[in-house]
């Protein structure tokens, strides 16, 4: 990872709500949310961060699936209704 993509995450920083410290995303893991694909289902292929809010916000309602891909739909679920899909707009042409 360099140059632009490696900044990325280095130059965000939010606050954590419980302990009021200053986070930062760990970059590795923003590049592999970014890459990551839906495995099944109406949007199987396509990528995660791509997929529809409201398909979503279904998921967060229904219950998402256990393990790596219920932890990163929850991600994406956070960044969307958050409205930061801005972030991997560098990220796009990966």
């Amino acid at each position: 990872m360099t140059g632009l993509n490696e900044n990325l995450a280095s130059d965000m920083h939010f606050e954590d709500k419980k302990s009021g410290k200053s986070v930062s995303p760990d970059s590795e893991y923003l590049l592999k949310l970014a890459k990551a694909i839906m495995p099944f289902g109406k949007y199987k292929g396509l990528r995660l961060v791509d997929l529809p809010e409201p398909y979503v916000v279904w998921f967060s309602q229904k219950g998402f699936p256990k393990g790596e891909l219920g932890d990163m739909l929850r991600n994406i679920y956070e960044i969307k209704v958050n409205g930061l899909e801005y972030l991997f707009e560098p990220l796009n042409d990966l």
